[in-house]
């Protein structure tokens, strides 16, 4: 297996990473540097932007790794056209991202922070607690990848109806007991509504005005993917409503000025990005990542974003 000559990491720092996994990375290049540097010829990037200009300041560059499964930061289509290949890591958490879903809504749809306080308080009676069971209720699902398959099964097994809408269909989730149905009719029918797609240009703000509008009365909005896919104003106006709860989180990723828009309304709970930081998702992201530049230098890319 053949080595680079120098990899230059941008967008993260050596703790995102274990120490063997670096000494593994170490192996693979002559030299791995955290400063900028045009010679340059492997570039690994985390949520930083990788667009055209950056692109043509590594004139030596052959492949690109994202520390991440969305790659809508990085401009792969140029790279694609000047022969550099860019991987992700797909996948490595599906189920810590599914159960995170259900976490949240559980706690929301339970007041479990209420709960926690006023038995800390010395309280144990329960009065002033009303909440809303799953099974029975119409769940629906935006992006019927690796993640939204797992949601649907949660969501199954919870005893709620699932309907979904995907670029494409899914036959195995629907042999399930899952509803194929339009965009515009899973999000106006759902009682809960969970958002599972990648940010690709062509699927920003496709939850748009007129959906938002449409969305019931009393409906919980889930929202785990990258916010691009909604948009912001409507969405805003919708919950000055205050006829819908909406769940989000990776406001890291959001500007400061929309993030701080949405939190005012109590019925907009905001999470910071925990969705996947369980301890399996982080080996499984790990090990996924490397053997990505292990098999780019094998010529047997893997993962490749195109």
């Amino acid at each position: 297996m053949t080595k680079f000559n120098k990899i230059l990491v941008t967008g993260f720092s050596q703790s995102n990473l274990d120490e063997n996994v670096w000494a593994k990375i170490r192996e693979l290049a002559d030299e791995v540097v955290f400063e900028f540097t045009p010679d340059a010829d492997c570039l690994l990037s985390r949520f930083n932007k990788i667009d055209k200009e950056f692109i043509n300041s590594l004139p030596q560059l052959k492949y690109i790794g994202i520390l991440a499964t969305g790659s809508a930061t990085v401009d792969y289509e140029y790279a694609n056209s000047k022969g550099i290949v860019v991987s992700n890591i797909p996948g490595y958490a599906t189920e810590s991202v599914a159960e995170f879903t259900f976490a949240i809504i559980l706690e929301n749809l339970r007041n479990l922070k209420k709960a926690k306080q006023v038995a800390r308080d010395g309280d144990f009676s329960g009065d002033g607690f009303s909440a809303t069971e799953i099974k029975g209720k119409t769940f629906g699902i935006i992006g019927m990848g690796r993640i939204g398959v797992r949601v649907a099964e949660i969501a199954m097994a919870f005893g709620a109806k699932v309907v979904y809408w995907s670029r494409s269909r899914k036959e195995e989730i629907e042999a399930k007991g899952a509803k194929y149905e339009s965009l515009d009719n899973v999000v106006s029918k759902s009682d809960f509504l969970s958002l599972h797609l990648n940010r690709v240009k062509e699927l920003e703000g496709i939850i748009d005005e007129q959906q938002i509008k449409s969305l019931k009365s009393g409906m919980v909005f889930i929202n785990v993917a990258p916010m691009e896919l909604i948009n912001l104003t409507a969405l805003e106006n919708q919950l000055k409503e205050g006829d819908i709860t909406f769940i989000f989180d990776h406001p890291d990723e959001m500007n400061p000025e929309d993030v701080t828009k949405l939190s005012q309304y109590k019925n907009c709970v905001v999470y910071p990005p925990i969705g996947f930081v369980t301890k399996e998702a982080r080996v499984l992201k790990q090990d996924i990542f490397v053997a990505n530049i292990e098999n780019f230098l094998r010529e047997k890319a893997s993962n490749r974003v195109s």
